[in-house]
C-alpha cells in the first residue's frame, strides 16, 4: 500500500468524512435501505472532531478513512466510529485506526477501549483484539458491546 498517516481532523474536513462515512456504510447491504431512508444516520457532529478525537488516515495526502474516540461522562472511552472509503478497504487502514484510537484512549487515561459492532463488523473488531462484553440496542438492531485493553499490540 501507497504510505499512509494517521493525524488528527480538522474542522475544514468535516464534510468530506461524511461523506466517506456515507459510502463506507452502504457498503453494507444489510443496513443500505434503512441509512438511505434516514439519512441523519450519518453524521460527525463538529464536537468531535473539535475536542480532538476525530483521527484521519491519509494515503498520499488523500482522506482515506477516520475514526471518532470519545469519553462518556462516566469516563469511559468509546470508539465511536470507524470508517474506510471502499476504495483502500482491506488495506490495513482499519486496523492502523483501531491502534490509534488505543493510543487516543491511554492519552485520556483510559485502560479499555469500548466499541458497539453489528453482526458485520464484529469479526473486524475480535481480529483487532476486541472481545464481547455484552448486547447492545442501536437504532438499527441488536449489536454486540466489545471491549480491548489499550496497551495491547
Amino acid at each position: 500500500m501507497s504510505a499512509h498517516e494517521i493525524r488528527p481532523a480538522r474542522p475544514d474536513e468535516r464534510l468530506a468524512l461524511i461523506e466517506i462515512q456515507r459510502r463506507a456504510s452502504l457498503t453494507h447491504e444489510a443496513y443500505r435501505a434503512l441509512l438511505l431512508q434516514n439519512p441523519d444516520a450519518i453524521d460527525l457532529p463538529i464536537e468531535h472532531i473539535s475536542q480532538g478525537g476525530t483521527l484521519v488516515a491519509t494515503v498520499e495526502a488523500i482522506l482515506a478513512g477516520f475514526a471518532v474516540v470519545i469519553t462518556h461522562p462516566d469516563g469511559t472511552v468509546e470508539l465511536d466510529g470507524l470508517f474506510v472509503e471502499p476504495r483502500w478497504s482491506r488495506m490495513g487502514i482499519g486496523r492502523h485506526l483501531v491502534r490509534e484510537a488505543c493510543s487516543k484512549a491511554r492519552q485520556w487515561g483510559a485502560e479499555t477501549l469500548i466499541v458497539v459492532a453489528s453482526p458485520e463488523t464484529q469479526g473486524f473488531y475480535a481480529g483487532c483484539g476486541f472481545v464481547v462484553v455484552g448486547e447492545a440496542n442501536t437504532r438499527f438492531g441488536t449489536a454486540v458491546t466489545m471491549r480491548r485493553h489499550t496497551a495491547e499490540e
